[in-house]
């Protein structure tokens, strides 16, 4: 088993641990553990994310849900409940992919649609988003994200979606979109929870 497999089995079981914790259990070099954790993260397989109180990062599979991050410098404490965006890939790429689609996932801050995915001649564009660490924020994601879909609107036979974290404030959003907009579009939207379900 290599070192990667190594850590994705020792964190489904030891979520929130960190690299000095897997350093210790693997005998690894600490440079090489720490490595292998960002191109995991960077692939969207785990979440880094230090705990409210500092300290150390811990490692958390990417549909576990998370504990609050550390509050910010401006006093203001990210957000502690809904998936993170890579998460939420994850989450959808593995599902679309069981259900027989061709998935091509933008991983990090790569450029273009977040996930393309193709099955015969259907086509499924989907814009993806994280929790944001405070209302306004949420707001200006659910604005970027609507214009970032609409950019992509090329191909009259495709299905366009929004994939957000199961939060009140997206719902409300959502809801107050009008439906004439919903309707000339055709974009939906798709609610993940944070144990990584699909919810209406």
């Amino acid at each position: 088993m290599n070192l990667r497999d190594q850590i994705l089995d020792y964190i489904a079981t030891h979520p929130g641990a960190t690299d000095t914790d897997m350093e210790k259990a693997f005998g690894a070099v600490h440079q090489q553990v720490n490595y292998a954790c960002r191109m995991l993260e960077r692939e969207g397989r785990l979440i880094r994310r230090k705990p409210p109180t500092g300290g150390l990062i811990g490692n958390y599979p990417a549909a576990h849900p998370l504990p609050p991050a550390e509050p910010g410098r401006g006093g203001e404490a990210s957000a502690g409940n809904g998936l993170e965006e890579e998460a939420i890939k994850h989450i959808l790429t593995d599902k679309l992919t069981a259900e027989g689609w061709t998935v091509a996932t933008a991983w990090g801050h790569s450029p273009g649609v977040d996930i393309d995915a193709r099955r015969g001649d259907d086509r499924w564009l989907i814009e993806v988003k994280g929790p944001g660490s405070r209302p306004q924020m949420r707001v200006n994601y659910f604005l970027s994200m609507l214009g970032e879909i609409l950019q992509r609107m090329d191909d009259p036979n495709a299905r366009y979606s929004l994939a957000l974290p199961d939060l009140p404030q997206y719902r409300g959003l959502w809801d107050r979109l009008p439906t004439l907009a919903k309707q000339r579009t055709g974009i939906d939207i798709l609610f993940v929870d944070e144990v990584g379900e699909l919810v209406v």
